[in-house]
């Protein structure tokens, strides 16, 4: 199965229909969209935290794998000087 990460009800939809709530001055919804609103807006903070966390945690990755790769380096180059 192919699941996507894609909302059923985007932000824009919710923003849709309450301008057409707002144009037939229906206001008995508006509490829940405002609440639909919120929690799509927290989805998308958590998602943009998560991805920031991410970049953050690959950029340290690649620190990391240079300074291993120089003290392999560093070993094989003291290992070589021993054999000598």
């Amino acid at each position: 199965m192919n699941y996507s990460s894609y909302p059923k009800r985007t932000f824009c939809d919710v923003l849709a229909e309450i301008r057409k709530c707002h144009k037939t001055s229906n206001y008995s919804y508006m509490p829940g969209l405002v609440e639909e609103l919120q929690t799509i807006g927290n989805r998308m903070e958590a998602h943009l935290d998560q991805k920031r966390e991410y970049f953050e945690l690959r950029d340290e990755c690649r620190k990391l794998r240079k300074k291993l790769k120089g003290l392999k380096s560093k070993l094989s180059d003291s290992t070589d000087d021993k054999d000598t």
